[in-house]
């Protein structure tokens, strides 16, 4: 097609090729390089509102391949919340956010069974976990009885209500944020629920040249956010299948990352290490690293050391002692402790040839 200098020959072409960009994604992912393209895509879409935090978006990406949750931890302010909502408006999928409350009911989240006069039955209002996408903003404001409501939906893809057993969208992601230092009207979240979140990527400070970046665009742009969707429900499911079917693992690999995990077990700091699902998790998330990353079919040990952390570090429960001794303690950050732990444990394992 010409290129046309006009107005409306400029908006004509932008509007086919956006039509192109989605006919693309609407196709079958057929080969790893078509992943590695999708989730290009994606992150350009997130360039576009959030400055920075390129590892997170890849965190976020990885975890969808996997098929997976992420809690996105960190102070307020750091855009969580935007990031994830950046994130989800780049996928042409259902999102619904829940803001976490200390009165948030279970049927709040998975819905309930309302009587209806004129049919003279009972009818079922789908709650917001009914979407592929479900970002719940400050989970530990949540009652312990309404974060117990997300246990199974992240585990086994279903909702049990009154008996029933519905099951839910695919793709289906929960996305949940917390805030490491204020701890009243909060409640903890319980070691079986983090041992559901594939990863836990830690927010930190933007640094100076990314905070002037923002400044510099709020003061143009203002809040306005437009995403669009650069990615098909159909195109997700087929890079999950196909990263789960096509990139290779060692044998040698396998045992690299069992050994890894078994040391955080025998670590003299953790009273708790990471569990056999953590193992899981780590493989799985070293897979959607090679990918994305570098676009190859096979797993490498620096895949499994790039993803150790943000895969490892809410499964550990670390000695109470420790964590008095430590310096950090009043700030509620044990951050560094767990660092320390996940690197040592890395050290100690042998590396595959």
């Amino acid at each position: 097609m010409t290129l046309s200098i006009t107005k409306n020959g400029l908006c004509l072409q932008k509007h086919i090729l956006n039509q192109d960009r989605r006919y693309f994604h609407q196709m079958t992912i057929k080969k790893i390089g078509d992943i590695q393209k999708l989730s290009e895509d994606i992150k350009t879409e997130i360039r576009r509102f959030v400055v920075g935090y390129e590892d997170i978006s890849n965190d976020l990406i990885i975890t969808l391949l996997c098929g997976g949750h992420v809690l996105l931890e960190g102070i307020p302010g750091i855009a969580k919340t935007y990031l994830a909502k950046a994130f989800s408006g780049s996928l042409n999928l259902s999102m619904r956010r829940i803001q976490a409350t200390p009165d948030l009911m279970p049927a709040d989240i998975v819905g309930t069974r309302i009587y209806n006069p004129k049919t003279l039955e009972f009818e079922f209002r789908h709650g917001p976990i009914f979407s592929n996408l479900a970002v719940v903003d400050e989970i530990s404001r949540a009652p312990p009885k309404t974060q117990s409501a997300l246990l199974e939906a992240m585990q086994e893809r279903q909702v049990t209500v009154d008996g029933f057993t519905l099951e839910l969208k695919e793709p289906f992601m929960v996305i949940a944020t917390k805030n490491p230092i204020e701890f009243e009207g909060t409640f903890p979240l319980p070691e079986a629920q983090l041992d559901r979140f594939l990863m836990r990527p830690l927010m930190t400070y933007p640094g100076k040249k990314e905070e002037v970046e923002i400044l510099s665009r709020k003061n143009i742009e203002g809040d306005v956010m437009d995403v669009k969707p650069v990615a098909e429900s159909s195109a997700i499911l087929s890079a999950q299948k196909l990263m789960h079917d096509d990139v290779q693992v060692s044998d040698g690999i396998l045992e690299y990352i069992a050994e890894i995990v078994r040391n955080t077990r025998e670590h003299t700091k953790v009273m708790l290490g990471g569990s056999p699902r953590g193992s899981v998790a780590l493989l799985y998330a070293a897979k959607g690293y090679a990918i994305i990353t570098e676009g190859r079919s096979f797993v490498v040990p620096d895949d499994v050391k790039a993803v150790a952390f943000n895969v490892l570090n809410h499964r550990l429960i670390v000695r109470p002692d420790i964590l008095i001794e430590s310096p950090e303690v009043n700030e509620g950050w044990s951050y560094k402790i767990l660092q320390e732990i996940i690197h040592e444990a890395i050290d100690q394992a042998v590396v595959p040839v």
